[in-house]
């Protein structure tokens, strides 16, 4: 697979989606680790605009369920419903049927939709009435919560929010991305213009060779460290789970991959740390006191972290 298909992918997401490039590297890290991604932001950054274009770009199909409290477990996985004509029940499809869904607001419906998300993200299939039914692949879910308001909602709990590899915040454009932005979309153009760039067996194979990329010893060896970091600092209640320490793995590989090597060295690490650690990790009443915040305290404390000599050194 050529290196210059990822190119032309990223100049035409760059287009549609203005001044976060280093948004779209995080979310197509992910996607090519095999992971999914919560968005938390407020509303109007371009958080639907960014799982569209992502969708068009890379020419897979795209689904959209937006949350509201009455929001059911049916409507995300779909329903057996009888068919007169036939004389049988069959499956109709739900939203998640679809190589990348966007759960739009995710923290505003109840725990057990919320739930309905938890098999396809960590099993890839749905099912109803006893039948098991494989989502398409490749298949990645975008969520999304506003930060801001919380009335009405439900917070999604711990055990959900580790299933998500990273959790990203867009932010507001600079000021002459934002104009830029108003000029674009004044003129006429529009993300449905966004081209297949891409097909989804360049990304199974771009997957297999992340999966490829190798990890030494030594470099195990320090992200562990950083995990058990986390469990045993003062500052956290709730350290890093094993299931943590497998996404940085995976997305410090895909980091690698995307930077053209076929191994992993402590800056992909570094890189990935935040995104993929932060929204798992729980903070001391005391550290809330004090108004930290748990990305910070995370980055002081990677910082910390010896990197082995072995892994500072490997080629």
């Amino acid at each position: 697979m050529e290196k210059g298909d990822l190119t032309v992918f990223r100049t035409q997401m760059n287009e549609y989606f203005v001044g976060k490039s280093e948004i779209v590297e995080n979310v197509l890290c992910c996607f090519l680790a095999s992971g999914h991604v919560l968005l938390e932001d407020v509303p109007g950054v371009g958080k639907t605009t960014l799982a569209r274009v992502f969708a068009k770009s890379l020419g897979l199909s795209f689904g959209r369920i937006q949350f509201t409290p009455d929001t059911m477990p049916g409507d995300v996985t779909g329903l057996t419903v009888y068919d007169m004509k036939k004389g049988e029940f069959s499956y109709r499809a739900g939203a998640v049927m679809k190589n990348i869904v966007l759960a739009d607001e995710l923290n505003r419906t109840s725990p057990k939709t919320q739930s309905a998300l938890l098999e396809t993200m960590a099993e890839a299939q749905v099912t109803v009435d006893g039948t098991v039914y494989p989502l398409p692949q490749p298949f990645m879910v975008i969520a999304t919560q506003n930060p801001v308001s919380f009335m009405g909602t439900y917070p999604l709990p711990e055990a959900q929010l580790d299933r998500f590899m990273m959790r990203l915040s867009i932010g507001y454009p600079a000021k002459e991305e934002e104009l830029r932005l108003a000029r674009e979309r004044m003129s006429g153009k529009n993300m449905e213009d966004a081209k297949a760039v891409l097909t989804a067996e360049d990304i199974e194979a771009f997957r297999k060779q992340v999966d490829e990329v190798h990890i030494s010893d030594a470099m195990l060896s320090y992200v562990h460290e950083i995990i058990d970091a986390t469990r045993n600092d003062g500052s956290f209640l709730l350290g890093a789970s094993p299931r943590a320490m497998l996404h940085l793995l995976q997305a410090a590989k895909a980091k690698a991959f995307l930077d053209g090597r076929d191994y992993i060295k402590p800056d992909d690490v570094k890189n990935v740390a935040i995104p993929v650690l932060a929204h798992r990790l729980i903070l001391t009443t005391e550290m809330r006191m004090q108004k930290k915040e748990s990305a910070d305290v995370l980055k002081a404390l990677v910082l910390k972290v010896k990197i082995p000599m072995e892994a500072v050194h490997e080629k």
